[in-house]
């Protein structure tokens, strides 16, 4: 039971158009070209926003004459909500301008998918992925986007409220490493059914959930939440494992055998069938259903 109510669980297996793995997509799945009546509105917003230069958050579609972006970027969030799951835009014309104002025209692009959302409980509206030097442990705050580590496959913000969307914009690649690659939640859902179908309650029962200090200084500094929830008509997926397993050292609790097996089997099959790729480009997932990984 939970919180009364009956406890859903979904026995069958999902059936959907992200239920990808790699070897069944095309190298063009996914793909957004910028064609050239993209690219010159996108030039033209630049020169009007260097003109009269504005604090990226005052930024809205509606100040400027975008018209074929518009209907690009509503062909994106379609195939968010009812496609593959994720889209990669080829090519923002980063070459062409100074760094903050292809920040604004990326920030101006996905105020069109959807509404933008803080990135940090400190209302941060933009978020800047660097190497601080700092090192992860369990409960400083320390999120591994600033340090050199890779980030494995996960749900973002899984540990309070997980947005819609995640999207990503790389401004600089990495001299070494730099391979990003997605996954599909509900492929290993599936897999899961299919080969492990013992560990699926597990994970719709409660785990504990590093909040890495995003919270108010009176807050929780860990949130109870199932890897898993199903309303009866969608699978939603909370997957982090790293935030799960400081989750516990925080709490000071010894992890149950059964949740161990379930994050195993999980962890394990997450890795299997990703599209691998070095993106300079930007993307954007569907965050409770797909899940990107940055590799060293």
């Amino acid at each position: 039971m939970n919180g009364g109510q009956e406890m859903l669980i979904r026995e069958e297996p999902i059936l959907s158009p992200m239920t990808w793995v790699a070897e069944t997509m095309l190298p063009s799945d996914g793909l957004v070209p910028l064609e050239a009546r993209h690219l010159d509105e996108l030039r033209a917003t630049a020169e009007e926003i260097i003109a009269n230069p504005l604090p990226i958050e005052r930024l809205v579609p509606e100040l400027f004459e975008m018209p074929a972006c518009r209907a690009l970027m509503a062909q994106v969030r379609k195939q968010l909500d009812d496609g593959i799951g994720f889209a990669i835009i080829d090519r923002l014309p980063v070459d062409d301008f100074d760094t903050e104002t292809v920040k604004k025209l990326y920030w101006l692009l996905m105020n069109m998918t959807g509404q933008i959302v803080a990135q940090s409980w400190d209302g941060t509206m933009v978020y800047d992925i660097v190497d601080t030097k700092k090192r992860v442990e369990a409960g400083n705050g320390v999120r591994s986007s600033k340090t050199n580590l890779g980030q494995n496959y996960h749900v973002d913000n899984a540990f309070n409220l997980p947005p819609d969307f995640v999207a990503l914009f790389c401004l600089q690649t990495a001299i070494e490493g730099g391979v990003s690659g997605l996954i599909s939640f509900e492929t290993v859902y599936n897999r899961l059914l299919d080969q492990h179908r013992a560990v699926i309650p597990r994970l719709y029962q409660p785990f504990h959930f590093d909040r890495q200090q995003e919270h108010a200084p009176d807050g929780q500094p860990t949130l109870e939440k199932p890897m898993v929830e199903y309303d009866g008509k969608t699978v939603a997926f909370n997957f982090n494992l790293r935030l799960v397993e400081q989750g516990y050292d925080v709490a000071g609790i010894e992890m149950d055998e059964a949740a161990k097996e379930a994050l195993e089997q999980f962890r394990s099959n997450v890795n299997r069938g990703a599209i691998l790729s070095d993106w300079k480009n930007c993307s954007i997932l569907k965050n409770r259903s797909i899940s990107c990984s940055e590799m060293l």
